[in-house]
């Protein structure tokens, strides 16, 4: 089976022809630019583990909720449990981290459009927070993180009197 027979648009999101008919040099350009964007699609993704791959930025796809005393964020990470995720928070920077393995081998694969592999989402935090409170809950393929609020120190900025030299 050809993949390109299931994917319904081209370029242009017009279904996708491959006529040959009119000028030869306008068909010749269609095709070189598909081929071309097919060679480099995913090369303005930053590189992740030695590789490109094409959901390295933005999965899991996360909730923000910034309440008055905690912050929550929600990751979804269907098919996955628990055991495959890590929560790391570090300087300022909450890390959610883990790998999806595929159930079935790869021989057995035609085509496949679902995500396997190592992944790694960034989120870094404006706001203090209470590292000691911090929980996480994972239920139907959603990883819960709350981060409480920490209390606002007070300043600690002492004003200094310059004294008069003769």
């Amino acid at each position: 089976m050809n993949m390109r027979d299931i994917i319904p648009w081209g370029r242009t999101n017009q279904p996708a022809t491959r006529s040959f008919e009119g000028d030869p040099f306008l068909s010749l350009h269609r095709e070189m630019n598909r081929l071309f964007d097919d060679v480099f699609r995913g090369f303005d993704l930053p590189a992740r583990a030695g590789t490109l791959a094409p959901f390295s930025t933005g999965w899991p796809k996360l909730e923000i909720t910034d309440g008055d005393k905690e912050l929550k964020i929600a990751a979804a990470v269907p098919g996955l449990e628990e055991k495959d995720i890590e929560v790391l928070l570090d300087d300022g920077t909450l890390t959610i981290r883990g790998e999806k393995t595929s159930s079935t081998e790869a021989k057995d694969k035609q085509f496949s459009e679902h995500f396997y592999g190592k992944f790694e989402r960034r989120i870094p935090l404006d706001v203090a927070v209470a590292a000691d409170q911090v929980s996480a809950s994972f239920k139907n393929g959603v990883l819960t993180v709350t981060l409480p609020k920490a209390e606002p120190s007070p300043s600690t900025a002492k004003r200094i009197e310059i004294q008069k030299t003769n």
